[in-house]
């Protein structure tokens, strides 16, 4: 089967590599929406945190972003995709231009490091010879060039979010979700952590980050969107961290 060519990167005119117009959803299981009736413009190369208490649609909008979940109403368009109308069949190429990382790493147990990042690479069917170009080049960009070798178990935690963040990266994603990355990990490493995701975003990749780790938000001055019952309750371009009680 040949290999696909990369979705080409899409804005609308004002720049915009994401944007959410008057989007809901609804659970069947829940009697208020998780989403309700939110608007949000994200330009290509910005840096954005997304905080809020638990409940307040965090997980949900990242779920939408990556098309696990489609929209109950309301309009989602990423990368000039309409993502609500995407057919099955598209998805998976649709998310290739999506890197994801989670706090719980998420690393394939019985691989070693560059098995790991070099997975990513062979589920769109890159040639053996760019894998060995191309994983390499990742672990040395997140500092791992002597780990290719290592088990995840016999990595730190920090070790093991930078393989989940290579390996999220190797693709040459256009925006990269970051859920609660340094949930995990221990305040150095933590800002390890953040200044690789900095490092990221200065080289293009919008980023877009949810965590509840409020001295990184206060201390970062980044875009700050805060989410409530799943709406939007402020959006601040160089924000802090906003408690809403």
């Amino acid at each position: 089967m040949p290999k696909e060519k990369k979705q080409k990167l899409r804005l609308n005119p004002n720049g915009d590599i994401i944007t959410l117009e008057n989007v809901s959803k609804a659970y069947a299981s829940s009697n208020s929406p998780a989403l309700d009736g939110i608007d949000l413009r994200i330009k290509r190369g910005e840096f954005v945190f997304i905080i809020g208490d638990s409940g307040s649609g965090k997980s949900t909008l990242i779920k939408l972003l990556l098309r696990e979940l489609a929209p109950t109403g309301g309009k989602i368009m990423v990368m000039g995709e309409d993502v609500g109308k995407l057919r099955h069949y598209k998805i998976p190429k649709y998310r290739r231009n999506i890197g994801i990382v989670f706090q719980d790493f998420r690393l394939l147990k019985d691989r070693n490091v560059y098995e790991n990042v070099a997975f990513a690479q062979r589920i769109i069917q890159v040639s053996n010879k760019e894998i060995k170009r191309n994983v390499p080049s990742i672990l040395a960009t997140v500092g791992l060039a002597g780990k290719y070798k290592a088990r995840p178990r016999n990595l730190s935690g920090g070790e093991q979010q930078r393989v989940a963040i290579a390996r999220a990266l190797v693709n040459r994603p256009a925006i990269l979700l970051a859920d609660e990355p340094t949930g995990n990990l221990d305040p150095d490493t933590t800002w390890e952590i953040m200044k690789l995701l900095e490092q990221i975003n200065e080289n293009g990749t919008t980023v877009l980050m949810v965590t509840h780790n409020r001295e990184i938000v206060d201390t970062m001055k980044k875009r700050v969107v805060t989410m409530k019952k799943g709406v939007i309750v402020s959006d601040e371009e160089k924000g802090g961290y906003v408690h809403e009680d």
